[in-house]
């Protein structure tokens, strides 16, 4: 046998389709703030800038693995030099002295050597910090701004939350006031098809937008008020109201 419920309890399934159309929205709308596209757009930002950080840090680091090595290199020709120039002072061989002039003389010119790769180095050193910490700076940048966002997401969320709650209490309110059977076969074809109640309206089915046959709308008028009518477009529940077009 076909459902029946009263037109007037048929008219709250449009108010339960409002509050469940609204949910929906809220429920998108919260999925959709733009703060979510902001935070997961900053989130690939950091994970480039993390990359580029260790890649700058790791350089960082070899060039200072390569300076101690000259620092180390430095001292030792030092060492040599201090040693050979004690020699020369306390040797009273002339070839003695000779061969170590010619070392000293060579150990100075690798000193220079040393000095002057030290100094490059050195600036490279300086120039890698400097992007080491302009590198920082920007994470540093782009962590403080996303945590301004989140607060911002936060808020967001909390509006939508506290408007999605008032609709659930609505539609709560609503839901009590219809019957069992009826709501039951509301929420079927709402769980279905994605809408339980359409308006008919000036002869069309708003849930689908489709002006209904004529031999349909005869059918429809046939119809007892009571009668529980489906919408042959979108599977709801199909509500007469004043403005039909009966």
């Amino acid at each position: 046998m076909a459902l029946k419920a009263s037109p007037d309890d048929q008219a709250l399934l449009l108010d339960l389709q409002a509050f469940d159309t609204r949910l929906a929205q809220l429920d998108h709308r919260a999925k959709s703030i733009p703060e979510i596209a902001t935070l997961a757009g900053f989130e690939k930002n950091m994970v480039a800038i993390a990359l580029t950080l260790a890649e700058q840090k790791g350089g960082l680091e070899d060039i200072t693995i390569e300076l101690k090595r000259i620092e180390s290199d430095v001292v030792v020709v030092e060492t040599r030099i201090t040693r050979d120039n004690d020699r020369v002072q306390s040797s009273s061989s002339v070839k003695d002295v000779a061969a170590l002039e010619q070392e000293l003389v060579a150990l100075r010119k690798r000193l220079g050597d040393l000095e002057e790769i030290e100094l490059a180095v050195m600036q490279r050193m300086e120039d890698q910090q400097r992007e080491v910490d302009n590198t920082s700076a920007q994470r540093d940048a782009l962590q403080s701004r996303t945590a301004e966002i989140e607060v911002e997401k936060d808020a967001s969320l909390s509006t939508v939350a506290s408007e999605r709650m008032v609709a659930a209490a609505g539609r709560r309110a609503v839901e009590e006031k219809v019957p069992a059977d009826l709501l039951a076969l509301y929420e079927k074809q709402r769980s279905r098809y994605g809408t339980g109640a359409s308006m008919l309206r000036g002869g069309v089915s708003l849930a689908s937008g489709v002006k209904l046959l004529e031999n349909e709308m005869q059918a429809i008028r046939a119809a007892s008020p009571d009668e529980v009518i489906m919408c042959a477009s979108s599977e709801a529940i199909l509500v007469r109201t004043p403005e039909s077009g009966l």
